[in-house]
């Protein structure tokens, strides 16, 4: 089955259009089962595994177009396992599952390089509303480097900062500055309109591509990440700046 909107990946090996393929990770069969079952039926090649040792092995033999991993599974834990597969160069978007409803799991996951986080139980319908939107976001997905070329101007300059659309780097002083996936896709939409003031809820929306409620706090975590990167006083930012009780806004420094 393949649904309408299901994006469009180029398999490696066979050069070959494809739908894409996910691992899910967790040593809850029921729950790792339920997320397959849900998944195949919008069109995705699904590879479930239920431990640590099993993910790492699978991961390191074959290639997925995105990975969901619970943060808690025997032998070793998605931590880990993220930690691991980051520092091999891997850029395979990464979702983590956490059963705890603190923020620590979630800071600790994107620190070290997770691209988003979801708690359980998942609500399966939000579940795969983001999974679509890391896909949609993917370089290895056809339909969205079509489409990002005729809607985007190929570098944003603003005085210190330079951001290289096509190359995916950016600069600060003329420094080349090292941005996770999420980090700089939340830079690129406050870059492309300097000045205008984005709630929450809008950058959600934009750079999550979906309607998040209930942990909005992940996008000032992402400010806090993006801030201490590329401000002088980060809790002084100069360009970054919230806009109290609406969101934040990038202000170009001129020099």
């Amino acid at each position: 089955m393949q649904t309408l909107d299901q994006e469009i990946f180029m398999d490696a090996k066979t050069n070959q259009i494809t739908a894409p393929r996910i691992l899910v990770v967790d040593d809850e069969r029921d729950i790792a089962y339920s997320i397959e079952f849900a998944l195949k039926q919008e069109g995705y090649e699904i590879t479930t595994c239920h431990d640590g040792q099993e993910a790492l092995n699978t991961i390191q033999s074959e290639q997925f177009d995105l990975i969901i991993l619970d943060v808690l599974l025997p032998g070793i834990s998605g931590f880990d396992i993220c930690k691991e597969i980051r520092s091999k160069g891997n850029k395979v978007p990464v979702l983590m599952l956490t059963a705890k409803t603190t923020e620590i799991d979630a800071v600790i996951g994107l620190e070290l390089g997770a691209d988003d986080y979801i708690s359980k139980p998942a609500r399966m319908k939000e579940l795969i509303a983001r999974v679509r939107t890391r896909l949609r976001n993917s370089p290895l997905n056809l339909k969205s480097d079509k489409s990002d070329k005729n809607s985007e101007p190929e570098k944003i300059d603003l005085g210190p900062l330079y951001i290289d659309l096509v190359g995916h780097t950016v600069a600060l002083n003329g420094n080349e500055i090292e941005l996770t996936q999420r980090e700089f896709d939340l830079l690129k939409t406050l870059a492309i309109n300097p000045n205008r003031v984005y709630s929450r809820n809008q950058l959600l929306e934009q750079v999550w591509g979906w309607s998040f409620i209930g942990e909005s706090r992940t996008v000032d975590v992402h400010i806090r990440y993006l801030r201490e990167k590329l401000e002088r006083d980060p809790a002084n930012p100069e360009m970054i700046r919230t806009v109290r009780g609406i969101g934040y806004k990038l202000v170009p420094i001129i020099q």
